[in-house]
């Protein structure tokens, strides 16, 4: 008898066909990817829909055939065949924003590498190519959105709409704003537990009046926890960008953010890796570069994992000042300005990428209006 292995025992199973649509169950997926192989000794198992399938016996008996049949009645398979039952897929959340074309987190794996800076600027960039844009403050523990839009002492009001009394988002550079830090003082501490912060989000997302929008920005807390499933349990996210700057700590956190959007429990689409203080750059020496947090950290991240590179970003004095005084340096045509309109450029080609690889019924249009 030939030597074993998994390849030769799959192509003696595409010889068993599933009765009633003549589909093998190689191309029906009913093979578990749990092939083992011990000297002439053969044993997997098959996946079913449901427990009560009326072919489960039939279908054992046929693929243990199979395998005497088109291999060798050497082999030893029966009664190795186990049989399972699929599991179901989770179902995507109800999008309770049927008016947005597109929700994009903005996420981190540690605090302090400017990821409210990039989706603040982000947001920006996008509503100066003219989308209609929304960003959220979800960072529950540490607001900043507000300072940045210099918007920190407005107030918010709510109107009716189709029998709800919704929240009315502060609107600034053509940008719907809300923010826990509109309903909190800026001055003292959150000290919510998980659940009333995700209550809290909860109610920021679904009852403001966001109306039509292109893209909807999600500036999420830093790290990994419960608000992160709380938003992907609440939202279609469409995608997430990931913001780390060169340092190999700030890597290494930027790789478990990636990790947990990818896993099975969130399962959210990665559009790319921003790399953020890549280099500093004097204002008057635009051309200089001083690589002070490391050299293309994030660049090498990206190839490792297999993530776009979205943007580099680099340390200008002016991001700071632009943000302390409310004014989102995207607004200005400076080095650090087209950075973050390239960014913006680079995250609506991950999007549309995404959207062509869907099924024709779930496209979205991500047109200029």
């Amino acid at each position: 008898m030939e030597r074993l292995y998994p390849a030769l025992i799959i192509d003696a199973l595409k010889n068993v066909r599933y009765p009633g649509n003549g589909k093998n169950i190689v191309e029906l997926d009913m093979i578990e990817d749990d092939i083992r192989i011990d000297g002439n000794k053969v044993s997997f198992s098959l996946i079913f829909e449901k427990p009560t399938d009326p072919f489960i016996k039939s279908l054992v008996k046929a693929a243990e055939t199979a395998i005497l049949t088109y291999i060798s009645p050497e082999v030893d398979i029966k009664g190795n065949i186990a049989v399972k039952t699929r599991k179901p897929l989770p179902e995507k959340p109800a999008n309770p924003l049927p008016g947005v074309k597109n929700i994009i987190g903005i996420s981190s794996g540690k605090g302090g590498v400017g990821k409210s800076t990039v989706a603040s600027n982000l947001a920006v960039a996008l509503a100066r190519e003219g989308y209609k844009v929304g960003l959220l403050d979800a960072d529950i523990f540490g607001p900043s959105v507000p300072k940045m839009f210099g918007v920190e002492d407005e107030q918010l009001f709510m109107h009716n709409v189709d029998g709800r009394d919704l929240i009315i988002p502060v609107e600034r550079y053509g940008i719907k704003l809300l923010s826990i830090g509109f309903v909190v003082d800026k001055n003292a501490p959150v000290l919510w537990r998980g659940g009333m912060a995700s209550n809290a989000l909860k109610q920021l997302i679904t009852d403001a009046d966001w109306g039509e929008l292109d893209y909807f920005l999600i500036d999420m807390p830093p790290g990994t926890s419960d608000i992160h499933l709380t938003l992907v349990q609440t939202l279609g996210i469409t995608g997430v960008v990931i913001v780390s700057t060169p340092q190999q700590v700030a890597l290494a956190d930027a790789r478990k953010g990636i990790a947990m959007f990818m896993g099975e429990k969130v399962n959210v689409p990665i559009l790319g890796l921003v790399e953020n203080m890549a280099w500093f750059t004097p204002a008057p020496h635009p051309e200089e570069r001083y690589y002070i947090f490391g050299r293309e950290g994030g660049v090498e991240l990206a190839k490792e994992l297999g993530v776009k590179l979205l943007a580099q970003i680099p340390v200008v004095g002016t991001i700071c000042e632009g943000g302390d005084n409310g004014a989102p340096i995207a607004l200005e045509d400076s080095i650090a300005g087209q950075a973050f309109m390239h960014l913006a450029h680079e995250t609506i080609d991950a999007i549309n990428t995404r959207n062509n690889d869907l099924p024709p019924t779930v496209k979205v249009d991500v047109s200029k209006r």
